[in-house]
């Protein structure tokens, strides 16, 4: 059996979809912003499955998928940081509490 692009394709929608409705469901500030790297993991799949099954000149995926995880690293930083100062004020992780932004 080969793996073709649908299977990665498949990978990074089932990624996508937990991030999203992790996102959506939980109350805990951490938790919400994992949801969101995972988001973004399935994207970085779907970029490098396009890259490597369609793109094999240019790599125009690969790159993508490093910047991408790069902007990624420094929003969870600043996002995290930001839950650090809010957290000092009300002493709570839950999303529910700073509904005052």
């Amino acid at each position: 059996m080969d793996i073709t692009i649908y299977h990665y394709l498949f990978i990074g929608l089932l990624l996508f979809l937990c991030g999203l409705i992790g996102s959506v469901l939980v109350k805990n500030v951490i938790k919400v912003l994992i949801s969101i790297e995972f988001m973004l993991m399935g994207v970085n799949i779907n970029f490098v499955a396009f890259a490597s099954f369609c793109d094999n000149i240019t790599f125009d995926g690969y790159i993508f998928a490093l910047f991408y995880m790069g902007i990624g690293a420094v929003e969870l930083a600043v996002a995290i940081y930001i839950f650090y100062l809010m957290y000092q004020k009300k002493q709570s992780d839950s999303i529910d509490k700073y509904s005052d932004l």
